[in-house]
């Protein structure tokens, strides 16, 4: 079974149990304060296993599937069977990185969700994929590097006006190791990249 699968099913599994069990939820939900007072650092992955609500927990899981599959199958040629897996949940510890910078000293502040592990699959993929068409707001066809120039510079202006309940931060970040990450491990992917591009606007 792929890990793309196997994430999904987790994550499934773990959010629904903890939508009706809120000590569950407490347990597992990224709480930067908790984590300097009493070591719990396993909370900077364990919060990409739960989520607000069935909204949340869907659209999270539509996005890995829809990416994960794909290219879980490419990395594995090029960078062997745990890349992926690495991937995923290296965006979820980075993502969760700000948030500890930002907020260990708010005992208020909590985050939970899988975003930042899939904005670094959805990254990712872009720059494999760059060329194939993605649906803007699932409305409008767009280039992949298209929707991932908008997702960089709409996360970073959200993340400085930070209002709101949506850890933009998180994505941003999530999304910048999906770039990282990729990029090392497979640095051929630039010039691909770059050639997907450049022959896509030559015609």
């Amino acid at each position: 079974m792929s890990w793309t699968i196997l994430i999904l099913i987790a994550t499934v599994f773990v959010s629904y149990l903890a939508f009706d069990r809120p000590a569950l939820k407490e347990m597992l939900v990224f709480y930067p304060y908790q984590i300097k007072v009493k070591n719990e650092w396993h909370r900077i992955l364990t919060h990409a296993f739960i989520h607000a609500d069935y909204t949340h927990l869907v659209l999270n899981a539509f996005v890995l599937w829809q990416f994960g599959t794909r290219l879980e199958g490419l990395m594995e040629q090029i960078s062997g069977p745990s890349s992926f897996a690495l991937l995923y949940f290296g965006g979820a510890v980075f993502a969760a990185i700000p948030g500890m910078l930002r907020h260990h000293d708010h005992p208020h502040y909590k985050s939970l969700g899988a975003s930042g592990a899939v904005s670094a699959v959805l990254i990712a993929y872009i720059l494999y994929f760059p060329t194939s068409k993605l649906l803007l707001f699932l409305l409008v066809p767009l280039p992949a590097f298209v929707i991932g120039i908008l997702f960089f510079v709409y996360e970073h202006q959200m993340d400085k006006r930070s209002q709101g309940n949506i850890a933009h931060d998180a994505h941003l970040w999530g999304g910048l190791f999906g770039l990282i990450f990729t990029i090392l491990i497979n640095p051929k992917v630039i010039p691909m990249f770059l050639q997907s591009i450049s022959e896509f606007l030559s015609f």
